[in-house]
């Protein structure tokens, strides 16, 4: 009754209040992440070229080998979300410590196969001889620490369930502070070259691992839940991960394929293609911090059982997912005269770059909309159909991006190609939103 009492441009304003406390800390903290890589590359850099080159290999192969696995994050937040909602703590934080314990499983499993194969591994990149063994030095040594970095995934949806990315933006920052102290100190004070390089970040990511499970730790303690694990608990939360995992999967087929075209077009085109994805990746993590906080709010709504509330923090989402969107591209547009020459004096790579570039920047408030609600989806634990949505979407992009070499106009039409992509996302997830079918309420889904 008292809901009824409340203005009615107060409501948004709410919601503005509640998005804003979530995804300013989850922007930084998404910030904070990719500069552990680029740390280690201007320490290693230093080493000489084999060795930088090594490092990108093995970051790359890193980098695929956790990030299939985000469903940790993405799955944990949400049904912790849900019971925070329904205002069972206990359960809340039991749920994360099943899903933390499913992330020390899956990351030993993947240490158990990294580590042996570390070599072939590392041939699939066709790496040069001196090259190689550099590699296959630093992924065999960080691939240890991937146990902790699937912990931090589980941890940091944990933490993101309960309202709170203000502890995951200082772990982050305090991380990648440990992470380029150690590696200066083993790589150089030490002596120990690129292992030292790979040891440094092994041990900042158990360290922020620590941090994580103190903090899960000191809240089971308090609500009285339990740590053990609990094989009911972490076969669940690997069910509810699988739609996600294929998801994340289909997406990376996506651009795995959008990069093959691309390689097709010629040396300009490809080198144009990278510096495209870097930039799309940066605008990602704004975006992303949206949907982040889409994840954490829907789900404490429908563990309340106020669906009203979950549809209406949905819509004002959108709104800031499609403003968000025209400023990023209204940016991309007025500052490329200024980060292009940052990446290329090459006159091809830049010819190729800046019509491209225009249609990323046109794109940006499709994708606003396309992250929110897959955040908004997500924060519901409606995995399935998002499995689905992005098989259909993989389905209608490959046709289009095979025959761009066919059709002509290089990596402008390639990125068109993806804008396709970005529509047919938007619109099989707006389908969604508008059933109403994901507003399913209650502490499970």
């Amino acid at each position: 009754m008292t809901q009824a009492l409340v203005p009615p441009e107060a409501a948004p304003r709410r919601h503005d209040r509640e998005i804003l406390a979530l995804a300013v800390p989850a922007f930084g903290a998404l910030v904070a992440e990719p500069l552990f890589v680029m740390a280690d590359s201007a320490i290693v850099g230093h080493l000489g070229t084999p060795q930088l080159a090594g490092l990108g290999i093995a970051a790359a192969l890193l980098t695929t080998a956790v990030s299939v696995f985000v469903f940790l994050a993405y799955a944990t937040t949400a049904a912790v979300s849900r019971r925070v909602g329904a205002g069972d703590l206990q359960a809340a934080i039991r749920q994360g410590m099943d899903g933390i314990w499913l992330a020390v499983l899956l990351g030993t499993a993947v240490v158990a196969a990294v580590v042996p194969t570390a070599p072939e591994l590392v041939a699939l990149f066709g790496a040069s001889d001196t090259v190689a063994p550099y590699a296959v030095t630093y992924l065999r040594i960080s691939a240890l620490g991937i146990p902790a970095m699937l912990m931090v995934l589980a941890a940091t949806g944990v933490i993101r369930g309960l309202q709170d990315t203000r502890t995951p933006l200082y772990v982050a920052v305090g991380g990648f502070a440990l992470n380029a102290g150690l590696n200066a100190g083993l790589v150089y004070g030490a002596g120990l070259g690129i292992a030292g390089s790979a040891w440094g970040t092994v041990i900042a990511q158990c360290a922020m691992a620590t941090v994580y499970l103190a903090v899960v730790v000191r809240g089971a303690r308090r609500h009285g839940a339990s740590l053990r694990p609990d094989a009911a608990g972490i076969r669940a939360c690997a069910q509810a991960g699988v739609p996600l995992l294929v998801r994340t999967l289909s997406l990376r087929a996506v651009l795995m394929l959008a990069t093959a075209v691309a390689a097709r077009l010629g040396d300009a085109d490809i080198a144009a293609h990278q510096i495209l994805l870097s930039l799309w990746s940066l605008l990602a993590f704004a975006l992303d911090a949206i949907a982040i906080a889409g994840q954490a709010i829907i789900g404490r709504y429908l563990g309340a059982g106020d669906t009203i509330g979950a549809r209406a923090v949905c819509r004002r989402m959108v709104q800031w997912g499609i403003v968000c969107g025209v400023l990023l591209g209204a940016l991309v547009v007025a500052a490329r005269p200024l980060f292009i020459p940052l990446f290329t004096s090459d006159q091809a790579v830049v010819d190729a770059l800046l019509p491209a570039l225009l249609v990323v920047a046109v794109a940006q408030p499709v994708a606003g909309v396309v992250f929110v609600l897959d955040g908004v989806l997500m924060g519901a634990g409606d995995g399935r159909y998002l499995a689905w949505a992005m098989l259909i979407t993989l389905a209608v992009f490959t046709p289009a991006a095979l025959l761009v070499p066919v059709v002509g106009g290089g990596l402008t039409t390639l990125w068109w190609a993806m804008t396709v992509m970005l529509l047919v996302r938007m619109v099989t997830l707006q389908l969604r939103a508008r059933s109403g079918r994901w507003l399913v309420a209650g502490a499970t889904r």
